[in-house]
């Protein structure tokens, strides 16, 4: 059974930790929490844990995956992402990237292959690094900015009040679409997310 790589995008830092733009990270560490398992330091500049994902019919554990962080800035994705693909000998096809998406309603989760960027850095970064767009996203969304807030500025502040006590169904619910992705297939997934 092929491995995959999923990893949340995000900045480094605790003065990032809760901001809009770190919610692919957040997301990891939803999953991590649900594997019981610990990220750990890597050399490919990112924190990382091999897990199983979801679960089979029948019960059985789901594939094996590696789930991770980059421990660079946003628009520097690319670079640990490709490095964990060359060491643990995963396709592109098995990358999964989850993050954060200004045009998707706060609380909605899309998933996706391809595409552009919407003038995402971090999804420019990967793409340039890996060498396509042919990767999978899971596109978690935050709105868009209120009045004439610049984008930049909103994505680097923190949820709201309201919308943090949201945060954790929205983080329950992008792992769920992790877990069904991985054992399910793009399709199955898109049916049951996009249509909520």
């Amino acid at each position: 059974m092929d491995t995959w790589l999923i990893v949340g995008l995000g900045n480094p830092g605790p003065s990032y930790a809760g901001n809009r733009h770190n919610v692919g990270a957040m997301v990891i560490d939803e999953l991590a929490a649900r594997a019981g398992a610990t990220l750990r330091s890597h050399k490919a500049r990112a924190v990382a844990s091999e897990i199983r994902i979801g679960t089979l019919p029948g019960g059985a554990p789901g594939p094996r995956a590696v789930i991770a962080r980059p421990l660079s800035y946003m628009n520097e994705s690319g670079g640990p992402v490709a490095g964990l693909l060359s060491f643990f000998k995963i396709p592109v096809e098995h990358l999964v990237v989850v993050h954060d998406e200004l045009d998707i309603p706060f609380a909605d989760v899309r998933l996706k292959r391809g595409g552009g960027e919407g003038g995402h850095n971090g999804l420019k970064s990967i793409t340039k690094s890996v060498g396509t767009r042919d990767y999978l996203r899971v596109r978690v969304g935050i709105g868009r900015p209120p009045g004439r807030m610049d984008a930049a500025a909103f994505v680097l502040k923190d949820f709201s009040g309201t919308e943090r006590t949201e945060l954790p169904f929205l983080l329950g619910d992008s792992a769920d679409a992790i877990e069904k992705l991985v054992t399910d297939g793009l399709e199955a997934t898109q049916q049951v997310f996009h249509s909520r």
